[in-house]
């Protein structure tokens, strides 16, 4: 299993986890909103680069 799997995987249980407790919108806030704000918060170079190795995972490649 990829890491990128795994994350997915772990975003959902958590976002399954924290629904009933805290409500849906606001979970699924936080599941979306974590990563968004990880990425926002790498250095311009540290984004080109995941950008790049995120392009060479495209079918054909």
């Amino acid at each position: 299993m990829s890491t990128r799997t795994k994350i997915v995987i772990g975003g959902v249980a958590v976002g399954l986890l924290l629904w009933p407790l805290i409500g849906f919108w606001f979970s699924l806030l936080i599941v979306l909103g974590v990563p968004t704000a990880a990425y926002l918060m790498l250095d311009p170079s540290q984004r080109r680069r995941l950008r790049r190795v995120s392009s060479r995972r495209e079918i054909g490649r």
